[in-house]
Parts: C-alpha cells; sequence; structure tokens
C-alpha cells in the first residue's frame, strides 16, 4: 500500500475514534456517529487499498 494513502487512512481512523470519544464525552451523540462513521470510511479505504495491492502482486 503507497504510505501516503495508509497514512491518510490511518489518520482519518484516529480522527473518527477522536471524535467518537469526545462526543461520548460530552453526551453529543451527532459527533459521536460522525466519528464512527469516518471510522468505518478509513476502514474500508485500508481494505479497498490491501485489495488492489494484493492484485498487483
Amino acid at each position: 500500500m503507497a504510505a501516503g494513502k495508509k497514512a491518510k487512512n490511518v489518520g482519518k481512523n484516529i480522527k473518527g475514534k477522536t471524535k467518537e470519544v469526545t462526543g461520548k464525552a460530552v453526551g453529543n451523540e451527532s459527533l459521536e456517529t460522525k466519528g464512527r462513521a469516518e471510522q468505518v470510511a478509513g476502514d474500508a479505504k485500508q481494505a479497498a487499498q490491501k485489495a488492489k495491492d494484493t492484485l498487483k502482486h
């Protein structure tokens, strides 16, 4: 996987986790949901990139 894309996807997961935890701490369900959604998006992009890398080799 390209290092830049991997870092971007990991960053998206971390950003999402931060939003989720912050949302839980302050009782903001919307922020919590957005955080979970960002994590799912990051995971999906990582999986897609891994699949591409597997097919290349």
